[in-house]
Parts: C-alpha cells; sequence; structure tokens
C-alpha cells in the first residue's frame, strides 16, 4: 500500500520539502523538489540512509582527555547507535594526527572513524 511523506532534501542550502509517495523502498512519486539530487536524496533515504556521525573518544596521556572524530564518509542511519556504543570503548594514545584511524573499518562497515584534529602528548 502506497504511502505518502513529507521530507526535507538535505543535500543543498535549498532545503526543500518533499511531498513523497513510495511503496516500501520503491519511490512512486515527489513533488516538491527544485533539482534533481532531492530525487537521488529520497531513493536514497528509502533504500539505505546513512548519516555523518562526530563524536569524542578519550585520549590517554593527550593535551585534553578527548579528542574529536568523525566517520569518513556516512555511516548506515540504524548502526549508528552500536556505533556510537563501541567508540565509548576506545581510548587512543596521544600523539593522535588529524586524519589518524581511531577506529578502522568500523563494525566491518569499511567506514574509518579519524580524528578530526591532531592531540599533542600532555608535557
Amino acid at each position: 500500500m502506497p504511502t505518502t511523506e513529507e521530507m526535507i532534501c538535505v543535500t543543498c542550502p535549498m532545503g526543500c520539502t518533499l511531498q513523497v509517495t513510495h511503496e516500501n523502498e520503491t519511490l512512486l512519486d515527489i513533488d516538491g523538489n527544485t533539482c534533481r539530487r532531492g530525487i537521488e536524496y529520497v531513493k536514497s533515504e528509502l533504500t539505505d540512509p546513512r548519516r555523518m556521525v562526530a563524536t569524542t573518544v578519550r585520549v590517554k596521556g593527550g593535551l585534553h582527555p578527548l579528542v574529536p572524530v568523525y566517520t569518513a564518509e556516512p555511516f548506515p542511519k540504524p548502526r549508528i547507535f552500536e556505533l556510537l556504543d563501541a567508540l565509548r570503548e576506545v581510548e587512543v594514545e596521544a600523539p593522535v594526527a588529524i586524519e589518524q584511524a581511531v577506529l578502522p573499518d568500523a563494525l566491518g562497515t569499511g567506514i574509518d572513524v579519524v580524528a578530526s584534529r591532531d592531540m599533542p602528548p600532555h608535557e
């Protein structure tokens, strides 16, 4: 049975409000997009929604106790809380370099979680 719902496209600054009709993962109709990126966004949201994830992990011997990290690519949305649980267990040793993988191949997805800044050791 077809379902109609409203989505806000986040692929560009326009932030179009989309009226989307779909049956499960099959897109039937879309209205409200001002560019074709809206169509691709909706298809992705219906079949494999992903998000960038940013948080912090503990640093042993660092200038600060935490270093900010992010996923190198958008991460599967249904597994974000599982990822955050795994990152709570991660502790890296200083020094940490920007873009250093702090959790390679996170949860077997092939996506690395990397540091978003350098973290020198505490002197």
